[in-house]
């Protein structure tokens, strides 16, 4: 559990970059084990790294991040395995050329990522569910320290729900998506509070207008769903 703690903590420390090159999706396969994948999304001035094989979701963390100088600094909000990470800051440099980037930890090892292939889309963003649906009267939820966030950048997504006050997680998903005449597809990939989920496709109908995302249809659990989302910036 220690061994695995600390690879995770090292890909931590790359989880960052907000500068608009290195916006998108980027993919790490640790050499060991050997079927693991870790995912980092950087958008909007924050950040999710996630690790997951074909058969079992493993760990999540991120949170905000800033970029100065070729520094990172990052500061997380959520940790699926250590919720005493959350509200550190941690600092690292990084390059970025093209479709690779890579990061010099403290202890000098470089860790390098490879650029996800996408397509542009309105949707790419960090969102903060505002406002649902629920039994025919809509609600508006108002920010605070419990949220639920969903990050979409170089054609892959996930939704992290937490609570940055008393340290809680709550769940997370993700995998790839579409976004093509008014339709939204999530393929998911990975899903921490059942397995079973992945491998599914699910579609919803969705706009933007006036920087909200109206998201609506049902849910992986078969459950009408009635959405608004706002970017965080």
């Amino acid at each position: 559990m220690k061994a695995l703690l600390t690879a995770f903590l090292s890909v931590l420390l790359m989880a960052g970059y907000a500068q608009s090159g290195v916006n998108g999706a980027w993919v790490y396969t640790p050499e060991v084990p050997s079927d693991t994948t870790a995912i980092l999304l950087i958008q909007d001035d924050y950040f999710s790294v996630t690790h997951f094989t074909p058969t079992a979701f493993i760990g999540t963390f991120g949170g905000t991040n800033k970029t100065e100088e070729g520094k990172m600094t990052s500061t997380f909000e959520f940790s699926s395995m250590d919720k005493e990470m959350i509200g550190q800051t941690q600092v690292v440099t990084y390059q970025h050329n093209g479709d690779q980037l890579s990061v010099t930890l403290p202890d000098g090892m470089v860790l390098r990522w490879k650029r996800a292939p996408s397509t542009a889309n309105d949707l790419a963003g960090t969102w903060r569910i505002t406002g649902r649906m629920n039994e025919g009267k809509f609600s508006e939820m108002k920010p605070g320290p419990r949220k639920t966030l969903k990050v979409l950048t170089g054609g892959r997504f996930q939704w992290i729900a937490m609570n940055t006050e008393t340290k809680e997680f709550f769940g997370t998903g993700g995998g790839s998506y579409t976004f093509e005449n008014g339709k939204y597809t999530e393929n998911i990939e990975f899903f921490s509070r059942d397995n079973n989920r992945v491998g599914k496709a699910v579609q919803f109908d969705a706009k933007v207008e006036d920087g909200k995302w109206h998201h609506s249809g049902k849910s992986t659990a078969g459950d009408p769903l009635n959405e608004i989302w706002s970017r965080i910036k």
